[in-house]
C-alpha cells in the first residue's frame, strides 16, 4: 500500500514541479533534515541569510516565510504533500527570492515529496533513533535520510554522529563537516551567546548554519549578529515568563535524544529541581516510550505523565509503557492525592495524570517551588491534540499561563 503511494506522491511531485515551471531551479535550495535541530537550523540558516540582506523564503514544518510573508504550515504536518510545497516554492520565487531553506522530513524523503526540487546544499543534523514504526528498522531510516545527499553541489555532515561514515559514502557532491568534539584547524570568529540557542545540541544547530552560511560567502560581521539577534523557534525551548521564582518552559521534545538534551540543558541553570511533563504519542514507535521513562528517570527530579496525541490508543496504556522506564530507574510513583509534597531528600518521583491541563496544573500549581524549572516536553508550538481520529484545539503555551492565572487570555 506504501508502494502505490511513494508512486503517487513521485508523479504528483513531477507533475506539479512542472505546473509552477520548475520554481526550485530557479533559486539556491538548502535543504535541511535530521532526527533533531532540523527545524532550529532551518529558522537559523534563514535569519542569517535575512541578516545579510539576501532575498530569502523558508519552508519549515513550523511555519514557512515567502519573503516577508508568514505561513503557517498547519496542524501535525510534515513537508507538505507535492501539490502544497510546489505552490509554496512558486510563491517564494514569483516574491522574488533567489534563496530558499527548507526543511525536508524522512517521511518526505521516502515518500518522493521532495522529487523535482534540486537541492544545492544537503544539510543532516545528525539521526538516531525515531519514526521506526514508519521506517520498521535503522537501516531503512537511514536511507530515507540519505536520499537527500543525492546530486546536492554541497553535502554538510555532523562528523560526530554514529551514522557520519555511513552517510559520507553516501554523498555525490563536496562533503563538509561540523564537530564540537575535533579540533578545528583554525579560529575564525567568536560566536555570541542567545538565550534562544541555549545547549549542546543548539551548538551543532549553529555550527551547521554557519557552515551553509560559509558556502554562501556571506561576511562574519552578518553571522555573528544574526546569532546574536535570532528570536528562537515557537515552541522549542520557549520560556513563558513568569513572576513566580521558578523558570517554566515549552519544549517540542518528543523523541528519546531530544528529550536527553533539553533535560541535560535545563539541568545547567536550574539550582533545585527539575520537573519534566511529557508523555508519547499513540500509534507511533511504541519502542521508545520506556526509553524516554529512562531518560526522564536519569535527567528530571520529577515526572509527570501524560496525554500526547493518543489518537486511538488507550492513553493509560501509553503512560504505562513510559512508566516501565521509570520503574526501571527506582523512580518512586506518587499519587497527587499525596499531601508530602515538599521533596527535598534527593530521591526522584512520577505522577500519571492523563489529563495533560491537569497535569500542567499539577506541576506549576502544587509541584514547582523556588529554584525550580518546570519544562513541558513534546507538543511545543503544535495547536491541535489528536483525540481518536479528530484534532481538538490546543496550545501548550496558553495551558501554561492558565495553570500560571486560570485564564487562557492572560498575557
Amino acid at each position: 500500500m506504501q508502494y502505490l503511494k511513494n508512486i503517487y506522491h513521485f508523479l504528483s511531485a513531477l507533475f506539479s514541479s512542472y505546473w509552477y515551471g520548475f520554481p526550485a531551479k530557479k533559486m539556491t535550495v538548502i535543504g535541511i533534515t535530521g532526527t533533531d535541530g532540523k527545524t532550529t537550523t532551518t529558522h537559523l540558516v534563514y535569519h542569517i541569510l535575512k541578516t545579510a540582506n539576501l532575498p530569502v523564503s523558508f519552508i519549515s514544518t513550523v511555519e514557512a516565510n515567502l519573503q516577508g510573508k508568514h505561513l503557517d504550515t498547519g496542524f501535525h504536518v510534515t513537508t507538505p504533500s507535492p501539490y502544497k510545497l510546489q505552490r509554496l516554492i512558486y510563491q517564494a520565487q514569483k516574491a522574488a527570492s533567489l534563496y530558499l531553506v527548507l526543511e525536508v522530513t524522512s517521511h518526505a524523503l521516502d515518500q518522493y515529496r521532495v522529487s523535482g526540487i534540486h537541492i544545492d546544499i544537503a544539510v543532516i543534523t545528525n539521526i538516531s533513533h525515531e519514526h521506526l514504526d514508519y521506517h520498521k528498522n535503522m537501516k531503512n531510516y537511514l536511507s530515507a535520510k540519505a536520499k537527500i545527499l543525492k546530486g546536492a553541489k554541497y553535502a554538510i555532515l555532523n562528523s560526530d554522529d554514529e551514522n557520519f561514515s555511513y552517510l559520507k559514502k553516501k554523498v555525490t557532491g563536496n562533503i563538509l563537516t561540523f564537530s564540537l568534539k575535533k579540533k578545528p584547524f583554525s579560529k575564525t570568529f567568536d560566536i555570541p551567546l542567545n538565550p534562544h540557542l541555549l545547549g549542546n545540541y543548539n551548538k551543532y544547530n549553529i555550527l551547521a548554519a554557519v557552515t551553509v552560511a560559509k558556502i554562501l560567502k556571506i561576511g562574519d560581521q552578518y553571522i555573528q549578529k544574526a546569532i546574536r539577534t535570532f528570536p528562537g523557534v515557537p515552541g522549542r525551548l520557549e520560556e513563558i515568563k513568569t513572576k513566580k521564582h521558578f523558570r517554566i518552559y515549552i519544549d517540542f521534545a518528543h523523541k528519546i535524544n531530544a528529550l536527553k538534551q533539553v533535560l541535560i540543558t535545563v539541568r545547567q541553570f536550574t539550582p533545585k529541581r527539575v520537573i519534566a511533563v511529557f508523555g508519547a504519542a499513540g500509534l507511533r514507535d511504541y519502542l521508545k516510550r520506556p526509553i524516554m521513562g529512562k531518560t526522564a528517570g536519569e535527567f528530571a527530579d520529577i515526572t509527570v505523565l501524560t496525554a500526547e496525541d493518543p489518537r486511538t490508543e488507550d492513553v493509560r496504556s501509553i503512560i504505562n509503557q513510559i512508566a516501565q522506564g521509570l520503574l526501571s530507574k527506582k523512580v518512586i510513583e506518587m499519587n497527587k492525592s499525596d499531601a508530602k509534597l515538599h521533596f527535598h531528600n534527593g530521591r526522584k518521583y512520577f505522577f500519571r495524570i492523563p489529563d495533560r491541563q491537569e497535569a500542567i496544573n499539577f506541576a506549576i500549581r502544587r509541584l514547582a517551588k523556588p529554584g525550580d524549572t518546570v519544562i513541558c516536553c513534546g507538543k511545543g508550538h503544535e495547536k491541535s491534540m489528536c483525540y481518536g481520529k479528530d484534532e481538538y484545539p490546543w496550545d501548550e503555551k496558553q495551558a501554561v499561563l492558565k495553570a500560571l492565572y486560570g485564564s487562557v487570555n492572560s498575557s
